[in-house]
């Protein structure tokens, strides 16, 4: 039995519009948050989801029903995230603090009962200083590391959807993971 998104997709690739709408009420938010990480800028997280569907829609055609959905969706995604971030690359800041005037996202943190406001305070500063941190990876070990820990996704996944080998997938968390290490050793 094939995955309700490969499902879907057939579906679409014969004109029907609910099914399109589907997988897009599937992967809006996760494709927003893998976005939002990699950008750090909303408005661009969102123009990466537009386009992300927008290409999606036009390429059904060619997606490989004998691969992962989420894995070709992801991919698409991450690619223009990339080449975001490449074009902006001469412009970019890594002092620039634009993410500290959206407020949190909330999403990533855990729910608990017992908070007070010194400990929300404290895990908020915490998270703003790991994003911070992660902004200022450099491309190649970002994109992974937003893949594996935010996202969550394999290793094998991740690999799939950057379309390179595992064990380049498995450096560049290392890398990525000493890089943020040192970035903050003396921060936490």
């Amino acid at each position: 039995m094939k995955p309700v998104e490969t499902r879907l997709a057939r579906l679409a690739r014969k004109g029907d519009q609910r099914a399109f709408a589907e997988i897009v009420d599937l992967y809006k938010d996760k494709l927003f948050h893998l976005a939002y990480r990699m950008t750090n800028n909303r408005q661009e997280a969102e123009d990466v989801v537009q386009e992300t569907f927008l290409r999606v829609y036009k390429n059904l055609d060619r997606y490989d029903e004998n691969q992962k959905f989420s894995t070709w969706i992801y991919r698409i995604a991450t690619n223009l995230c990339i080449d975001r971030l490449r074009k902006r690359k001469a412009i970019y800041s890594l002092d620039a603090e634009s993410s500290e005037h959206e407020g949190l996202d909330g999403y990533a943190m855990l729910p608990s009962d017992d908070r007070t406001p010194e400990s929300e305070l404290l895990l908020s500063e915490t998270q703003r200083l790991i994003h911070e941190a992660i902004s200022t990876l450099p491309v190649k070990y970002k994109s992974v590391m937003i893949l594996r820990y935010l996202q969550d996704l394999s290793l094998q996944e991740i690999s799939d959807v950057l379309e390179m080998p595992v064990t380049t997938v498995k450096t560049r968390v290392h890398r990525g993971r000493e890089f943020l290490r040192k970035k903050l050793e003396h921060k936490l």
